[in-house]
């Protein structure tokens, strides 16, 4: 079975630290119906996901997705990436990295390293159609 209920709202952590980007991001996955939990850095992402020095005192979120912009300071959508997709609890999670720039190395390396998918700023409301695929196929996979 489905891992979660169709009365059960599928929930996406946002990431970016863009305000703006961020706000949009999380409007069009409410629209769809999604969850949504949203973070302005990719160290915060890991404390919400239980993952950063500050997390002991969270409990850790069931997210069924993870959307992160690629470009942000200290740590990019990739370290993020790579940081779940180490984990041994966080692996399974779908990642999905968002940026403005169209650079063809830089996908293939997201893409390569286990991103569910890349797509072009600003986000389309077609993109979050497509996330909803994924990440139900994902979550009735496991």
């Amino acid at each position: 079975m489905s891992g979660s209920t169709s009365g059960e709202k599928l929930h996406v952590l946002a990431v970016d630290d863009s305000i703006v980007d961020r706000k949009l991001v999380e409007r069009l996955l409410r629209s769809s119906s999604f969850r949504v939990t949203t973070a302005d850095s990719a160290k915060r992402a890991l404390e919400l996901l239980g993952l950063g020095k500050n997390s002991s005192h969270c409990q850790e979120p069931k997210v069924n997705m993870i959307i992160t912009d690629y470009c942000m300071p200290e740590m990019t959508g990739y370290d993020l990436l790579k940081i779940v997709k180490e984990s041994s609890t966080l692996r399974e999670i779908p990642v999905v990295i968002m940026s403005s720039e169209n650079v063809p190395t830089r996908i293939n390396r997201c893409l390569e390293e286990g991103a569910e998918e890349f797509l072009l700023k600003p986000l389309r409301q077609s993109d979050v159609s497509r996330l909803h695929n994924h990440i139900v196929r994902m979550n009735s996979v496991n």
